[in-house]
């Protein structure tokens, strides 16, 4: 019996030449729509699925592949007696290659001016239910996918059929993958649109980027993938404009940099980044003032970093840039000029990332041994406004412009958290302790004299009036902290018997 192959793709590349092949080794090629006439253009000659099933299509093609004809020679086994009666009664041959792509609802979705009705259009039903009833029966049909398995295909086709078991095994599980990720792109634009925040199973999918040489560390296996409907600022959409191949940990580290520096829109700001904590953050009338503020809070820590910034690279800063070891240099641009200075180095990254926040990244999940945690992601914000003064003396209009500057800072900083600031630059970070008092002393040890007259932030309330004592000492003017503390008066007191101002944000953040 003469071999079959069915063929009805979406992406349209190499399919003349494959189904050619095809042609060439005996098949008979069915297809349908778009494809059909493509083919039967470049002389193939192919048939359409209606004159199989003798069934046009109805539904304006909603309704065309759906059919006994079709299936049953997708799911009828070759090495089932009964099977193969049953297609000889009704006259149905089996079908041995697939060659089906889907509608690009992916693509479709991304488009600004998306309607839902055009959304769910593209929406195909047919397609998944050849792939999924071709891949099952792996062990009689060859199923194909991707464009980029078309050789590797014919190549297999012209050996034996028990050398091919595994390769079709291989391709039926990049089958499901790919209707698994269909699906779940549907199910997430379903959950969007019907604003189901937490359902009751929770699919993403995610494509993959490349892999990587190592994770944290050599012995440990690692893959970058990015989520397909992210959009704005993010290391997985970045071009990366020159430099060696991204690591496990830059990444880590560049997207800590990336949600700093956004904080920060209204201002040219920069934020250098060592092991996923800021270590420098400045902001400035321009964007080489403000890395040179980043710079001075922590010359030393920097090196070897992560630097963003949310101006483009000219070349003072380029320049300023270059004097330093650096991973990675993460901006919405750099000039000309700045290039030339910059790429003389040759294992430098340099990212090219739209600096604005993406409002639909509303979710931030995280692995656990067996599972994931999944929470809204803190773009909890706090303006002048928000906050309730709960001293006796407030704070000036310096101070509480360098409050919330802080406060912003020390939302990133891994917990238990300190930053002691100014209204333009971090002065001493205090990150990852088991006590708050102790991250106090390492911001205040490393802002040192510069503590005199600055102000200080912590991510979370004071259980104890022990951070305020030392920071009193040290000589902070002004406090912002969550408040919300059985003991805060302790700490209320111990500011105003040294006349620092202190204001309550009634919000925490904590970072784990």
């Amino acid at each position: 019996m003469k071999k079959r192959a069915l063929i009805s793709v979406s992406d349209k590349r190499e399919i003349v030449s494959f189904a050619q092949e095809l042609e060439q080794m005996g098949y008979e090629i069915i297809s349908t729509g778009g494809t059909l006439s493509i083919l039967q253009d470049a002389k193939i000659a192919a048939q359409s699925v209606s004159s199989v099933t003798n069934f046009e299509e109805i539904l304006d093609g909603r309704v065309k592949t759906l059919h006994p004809y079709i299936h049953a020679g997708l799911l009828a086994r070759r090495d089932d007696p009964a099977h193969q009666k049953q297609l000889e009664e009704r006259a149905i041959a089996p079908i041995d290659v697939v060659v089906v792509n889907l509608y690009p609802f992916k693509e479709t979705i991304a488009k600004e001016d998306v309607t839902q009705a055009d959304a769910i259009e593209n929406i195909d039903i047919g397609g998944p239910t050849m792939l999924r009833a071709a891949a099952k029966n792996f062990h009689d049909v060859t199923v194909v996918v991707d464009p980029s398995d078309y050789q590797a295909v014919l190549s297999q086709l012209k050996t034996d059929k028990e050398k091919t078991i595994e390769f079709r095994k291989q391709l039926a599980a990049k089958v499901f993958r790919h209707t698994a990720n269909y699906d779940a792109l549907i199910a997430n634009y379903f959950n969007e649109i019907t604003e189901e925040d937490n359902p009751e199973t929770y699919t993403r999918t995610y494509e993959k980027v490349q892999a990587l040489r190592y994770g944290e560390n050599p012995h440990q296996q690692a893959a970058f993938y990015r989520d397909p409907n992210s959009k704005g600022a993010s290391i997985a959409n970045a071009k990366q404009l020159h430099g060696k191949e991204l690591s496990y940990n830059n990444i880590q580290d560049a997207n800590a940099a990336l949600e700093i520096v956004l904080e920060f829109g209204e201002h040219p700001a920069a934020v250098a980044v060592k092991h996923m904590n800021p270590c420098g953050v400045g902001m400035g009338s321009t964007i080489s003032n403000a890395f040179a503020k980043a710079y001075a809070a922590d010359s030393i820590s920097i090196f070897g970093g992560i630097v963003a910034l949310n101006r483009e690279v000219d070349a003072a800063t380029a320049n300023q840039l270059k004097e330093i070891f650096l991973e990675i240099v993460i901006a919405p641009g750099f000039s000309k000029e700045a290039l030339d200075i910059l790429t003389v180095k040759p294992n430098i990254r340099l990212l090219e990332t739209p600096i604005e926040m993406n409002e639909n990244d509303k979710k931030k999940v995280v692995s656990v041994v067996g599972g994931l945690l999944v929470q809204d992601r803190d773009l909890g914000e706090i303006n002048a406004d928000d906050l309730t003064v709960a001293t006796e003396r407030k704070p000036d209009e310096q101070e509480l412009a360098s409050l919330l500057f802080a406060w912003k800072v020390v939302k990133h900083v891994k917990s238990n958290a300190i930053v002691v600031a100014d209204k333009k630059q971090t002065l001493g970070i205090g990150a990852g302790q088991m006590n708050r008092v102790g991250a106090a002393g390492i911001a205040l040890e490393q802002a040192a004299e510069k503590a005199n007259g600055s102000v200080l932030a912590s991510d979370a309330f004071f259980p104890m009036p022990d951070t305020v004592e030392t920071a009193a000492k040290a000589g902070v003017k002004a406090i912002i902290q969550p408040g919300g503390s059985k003991r805060d008066q302790d700490s209320i007191d111990v500011c105003n018997q040294y006349g620092i101002a202190m204001v309550f944000t009634g919000m925490r953040h904590f970072k784990h």
